[in-house]
């Protein structure tokens, strides 16, 4: 079980370091663009696609709530922990690492912009990358189990 606690915090406090290092280039004025991506800083008042924008800075406490439930369930429930240590540890990390930009900043730090091919909805950041990485490899993992 010791070995899980590590993997799950070990991968949480390293996606908050990274995205939080990553952010700071784009806070300092970093931008690139060729044809297939744009690289530069945008804030996300909302959630993905900026949706529930609309409440505010209520938002950011409510996902406090939500991510201190998860992890209440997660570290109660020592079966899910161990089996999805890594993976929640991703998913987490992302999110804290998020609403650490809502606390400082305007809103999330969102800065990869993808048009090659066809215009993305949306602008994302290593964080939304890591909690997209985390759902899969749950995903992956529940379908390896049953199989």
């Amino acid at each position: 079980m010791a070995k899980s606690i590590i993997y799950f915090f070990v991968s949480l406090m390293a996606v908050i370091f990274l995205d939080q290092i990553i952010k700071i280039i784009f806070l300092q004025g970093y931008v690139y663009k060729n044809e297939c991506i744009t690289l530069s800083l945008v804030y996300n008042d909302g959630v993905a696609f900026s949706m529930f924008a609309f409440l505010g800075k209520y938002l950011k406490y409510i996902q406090l709530l939500l991510i201190a439930g998860v992890m209440g369930y997660v570290l109660y429930n020592k079966d899910i922990l161990k089996k999805y240590s890594f993976a929640l540890g991703l998913i987490i990390g992302g999110g804290v690492s998020n609403i650490l930009d809502r606390f400082r900043h305007e809103g999330v730090v969102d800065f990869f912009h993808w048009h090659c091919g066809f215009d993305f909805p949306g602008i994302f950041n290593f964080a939304d990358v890591m909690i997209d990485l985390g759902v899969f490899l749950i995903l992956l993992i529940s379908w390896r189990s049953k199989h």
